[in-house]
């Protein structure tokens, strides 16, 4: 079974509990899209006899994040999401030793499928127009790539594996804020921040050393029932 559709019904199982505690007018659920960044990462070794430098390049891509939660006081939510993100990523390793060489340029498609829970702290109670909060959260990260085409490969340096994937445990910190447009209505904006192991960096040669962090711009609405 694909990661997918194992993190969706794990979601739906999440979200049908939130509401069935929910009292009238404290659920709500809601769509936003916006662009997923990520980090890049890269490393050098040098020794008097040989080097090595790698790096990877991330694209911006496109984001979804489908949500639901619950507003069990005037200032304090529980939230549900599931997010997906797909980006463009350039993977970039040379090394040498003496007079010889080896080096690769990759093109690559990544996407994560997150299944993640927030608790939510909002500045204004929910009978204000405008209320901006801060957020956070944890969950599951599933990070998979594909080669796309190589540009360059030359010598004997290996390069990554045609597809690699992993399940990570991902920690999500949003910011944002609801404006209300009337009927139960809300326009959202998010921007969050999710750090976890780097499966990319992992690949290179040499591996880099830093975590992956995906920013995220988010807009959407958000429906109050």
């Amino acid at each position: 079974m694909r990661m997918r559709g194992v993190l969706a019904p794990l979601l739906l199982t999440l979200l049908s509990g939130v509401a069935g505690r929910a009292q009238g007018g404290n659920f709500y659920a809601g769509a936003q899209g916006g662009i997923a960044t990520l980090s890049a990462d890269g490393r050098s070794i040098f020794t008097t006899s040989s080097s090595a430098v790698s790096l990877y390049k991330p694209e911006n891509g496109p984001a979804v994040n489908l949500f639901a939660g619950w507003d069990f006081s005037r200032f304090v939510s529980v939230q549900g999401n599931y997010i997906f993100n797909r980006n463009a990523i350039t993977l970039v390793s040379t090394a040498f030793s003496g007079a010889s060489g080896s080096s690769y340029q990759e093109m690559r498609e990544s996407s994560q499928n997150q299944a993640t829970a927030d608790l939510l702290v909002y500045f204004r109670n929910r009978g204000s127009r405008i209320r901006p909060y801060l957020a956070c959260g944890a969950g599951f990260d599933h990070f998979a790539s594909a080669g796309a085409a190589v540009s360059v490969s030359t010598g004997s340096l290996s390069l990554p594996p045609s597809r690699f994937a992993s399940t990570i445990l991902v920690l999500r910190v949003p910011v944002g804020i609801d404006v209300a447009l009337g009927r139960g209505w809300a326009f959202r904006y998010t921007f969050s921040e999710s750090i976890s192991h780097n499966p990319i960096s992992a690949e290179l040669t040499p591996p880099g050393l830093r975590h992956l962090a995906n920013y995220q711009n988010l807009f959407g609405f958000v429906k109050h029932f």
